[in-house]
């Protein structure tokens, strides 16, 4: 079990180390998501990646919408000033 940890803690550093991630909603998702997985199953590592993947969905889905709402925004700004 301490092989386990100790080689899971040593792929999370390499990974960490190796480009800059944009986490946005990961860290929030994964920490939920590894709770949850914990007290369902006890499959914390399985519901951390997979709250980490909804939390990044999640964040892209409300980037996007602010994005539209800007260019409404710009959209009806332009057509006032004509």
């Amino acid at each position: 079990m301490k092989t386990l940890i100790a080689l899971t803690a040593a792929a999370l550093v390499l990974v960490g180390a190796s480009a800059p991630a944009n986490a946005k909603g990961c860290i929030k998702g994964a920490v939920v998501g590894g709770v949850a997985g914990h007290y369902a199953a006890h499959h914390g590592v399985l519901g951390a990646a997979a709250g980490c993947l909804y939390g990044r969905h999640r964040a892209n889905q409300q980037d996007r919408q602010q994005q539209q709402q800007q260019q409404r925004q710009g959209q009806v700004n332009a057509q006032e000033k004509m």
